[in-house]
């Protein structure tokens, strides 16, 4: 088993390897927020009509059984 690192080791392992990350730029952040805000309300309403579709077919097949 490999030995635990002591705190001074483990923060500057931490900070080498957070160096390495590739940040993405303000623009970027700014164009996937945009992004996933547009996707989620295209797909909310998708939802929306496939929900009342199978509640119209829910709706009628319980009419025919009364």
């Amino acid at each position: 088993m490999a030995k635990r690192p002591s705190i001074p080791q483990f923060v500057n392992q931490v900070r080498a390897e957070t160096a390495k990350v590739a940040w993405p730029t303000g623009q970027e952040t700014v164009r996937t927020a945009i992004l996933v805000v547009i996707m989620t309300a295209i797909l909310s309403v998708f939802f929306f009509g496939v929900d009342r579709i199978f509640g119209f077919i829910v709706q009628q097949l319980l009419s025919l059984a009364a």
